[in-house]
């Protein structure tokens, strides 16, 4: 019983975070409805959230074993509880800047206690990676959600009302959830075994760490597909509503294509991946979705108002456009593992510090440069630029399989 109370409040913490951390796309299109903000000014709420848990995983990690897992998951909590508590009532762009903010650095507090209260209540590589997967299963099931949840507030009779904002009020509901089984889960506190000066050794070595030729060429990938994937997930609900013509609940909901596909190209492909090696299959995945997006963009032609009435009345492009989620699913995990099999299992903390750190900076990155260009010149061409960090995650592929060719581990 105390493991399932346990497992329970890291699961809902988790759950409830993977609706906030997605919503990004959600409110940037209503945010640029409701504020009348322009896309570039709307595009920097990536970058709040983003930047937010890379800063703070990164510069307090080490110090939360000091004050223990339970009560820096509560502070995430309780901040952001009543920061969905305060932004209806503000309604203003601003609030909506700070809350992400809120959101990025508490979930760079919870993620950190996660992980490790998950070692705490397993006993063996086998529990451990069961429960992990569990856990991320979980934060994939509230990215789903989160797209139906905001849809239902939003009206789509009146697009610039700032009801949708509402739907804060039920997510301070779920934390305050979410905290009471953390308060009541008996989750214990680490030994402080840690030294004072331990943040500025890690920060030394991952600066060392990222001196490495194979390393350089690593986080440059890391940091061109998450551009990619944030740039298209980010502004994949404008592109419906702006490009397709769309309403915007309907924009928001088929937007849930883009994790689904993400979901089952990573399920599938760790399936794949023990009968092929990686290399060919990723250079498959990117041509794949290079093609995608050639042959879906010129298809994305506006719809006449009111004649798309549910999910089934939607053209064929807003399939197609989220389906590059299929293709582009397994990147990420997949040179992440190729990477930490190649070092040392001591060079593996300040790897995942780079990791955190160059895939906030590329998220943020092509959040901003798809909203200039979205702005510019339109959704279709925002989409198009995706093709150019294509061509380049290629081209640093090449080198990465180069310079990691003495390793002698498979990465599945």
């Amino acid at each position: 019983m105390p493991r399932l109370l346990i497992v329970a409040a890291i699961a809902a913490s988790y759950f409830v975070f993977a609706i906030l951390l997605n919503s990004v796309g959600t409110v940037i299109l209503q945010s640029i409805n409701t504020f009348d903000i322009s896309k570039p000014e709307a595009s920097v709420l990536e970058g709040f959230k983003d930047l937010s848990i890379a800063g703070v995983s990164f510069l307090i990690a080490s110090f939360i074993p000091r004050i223990g897992y339970k009560i820096a998951m509560l502070i995430g909590l309780a901040m952001v509880g009543i920061l969905c508590a305060l932004t209806p009532s503000i309604a203003s762009f601003w609030v909506i800047k700070l809350l992400f903010a809120g959101v990025g650095t508490a979930f760079a507090l919870v993620k950190v206690s996660v992980y490790a209260i998950i070692g705490q209540v397993t006993d063996s590589t086998k529990s451990h990676s069961s429960l992990m997967n569990t856990i991320e299963g979980i934060f994939m099931l509230g990215v789903l959600s989160g797209y139906w949840i905001f849809s239902a507030f939003i009206d789509p009779l009146n697009t610039a009302s700032a009801s949708w904002l509402n739907v804060y009020y039920f997510l301070a509901l779920l934390l305050l959830a979410a905290l009471l089984l953390v308060m009541a889960a008996p989750i214990t506190t680490p030994a402080k075994e840690e030294l004072p000066g331990q943040a500025l050794g890690d920060f030394v070595a991952m600066i060392k760490l990222a001196y490495q030729p194979l390393v350089l060429i690593f986080v440059l990938s890391i940091f061109l597909y998450v551009l990619i994937e944030q740039g298209i997930g980010s502004w994949l609900p404008t592109f419906n509503r702006e490009v397709l013509g769309l309403p915007v609940n309907i924009s928001i909901q088929i937007t849930s294509i883009f994790a689904v596909s993400l979901a089952i190209g990573r399920l599938g492909a760790g399936a794949i991946l023990t009968k092929v090696h990686w290399y060919p299959f990723l250079n498959s995945c990117l041509v794949l979705m290079a093609l995608i997006m050639l042959l879906s963009l010129p298809l994305a032609t506006r719809v006449p108002e009111g004649t798309v009435l549910s999910l089934f009345d939607a053209p064929l492009a807003a399939f197609l456009v989220p389906m590059i989620g299929l293709m582009m699913a397994p990147i990420y995990p997949v040179i992440n593992s190729v990477m930490l099999s190649s070092l040392p299992r001591p060079q593996h903390a300040p790897m995942t510090g780079l990791i955190v750190v160059f895939s906030a900076l590329g998220g943020t990155t092509g959040s901003i440069i798809t909203g200039y260009v979205f702005e510019a010149l339109g959704g279709q061409t925002a989409f198009y630029f995706s093709l150019i960090p294509i061509v380049l995650i290629l081209v640093t592929l090449f080198f990465f399989k180069r310079s990691s060719h003495s390793m002698t581990r498979p990465a599945n």
